[in-house]
């Protein structure tokens, strides 16, 4: 069976470390394409390893600079960094390309620009975020506040 179909189905199953290696076997089969780039990167966002995830993704987007999941998922990435207005900059790109369809990437564009946003920003307040599969290898950001 195809790596990647076992590695979006170990993802949804929660099996995040399964999913990563079926990732790997599925470059060893297609080669290191945008899309198994992609879903390696998201297995590692799973699995919070946020520096793997980025150098994955950004290297699938340097192979295909449109891939909108690609996109999304390092948008969370540098949402889950800090790194607000490069996210901000990256939901805009996926949202254009996406031609403003996709509700996952409105709500991830709204909220990196809720987070810049000096009016309803506290740095005080602390802020967790937390990621919801949606479709195939593409995440919603949540947040959350804490004390």
């Amino acid at each position: 069976m195809d790596g990647l179909i076992v590695g979006h189905r170990l993802m949804a199953a929660g099996e995040y470390q399964l999913a990563l290696e079926a990732y790997y076997r599925a470059g060893l089969e297609h080669g290191l394409n945008a899309d198994v780039l992609s879903a390696i990167g998201s297995a590692d966002l799973k699995l919070g390893r946020l520096n793997e995830a980025e150098r994955a993704l950004r290297a699938a987007l340097r192979l295909n600079a449109t891939f909108v999941p690609a996109l999304n998922n390092l948008g969370v990435v540098l949402m889950n960094e800090g790194r607000y207005p490069e996210a901000k900059e990256v939901f805009q790109r996926a949202f254009a390309l996406d031609s403003g369809q996709s509700d996952l990437i409105r709500r991830n564009l709204r909220l990196a620009l809720a987070m810049m946003d000096n009016s309803g920003y506290d740095p005080q307040q602390k802020s967790d975020f937390s990621l919801m599969r949606r479709g195939n290898g593409e995440y919603l950001l949540l947040q959350t506040k804490r004390g």
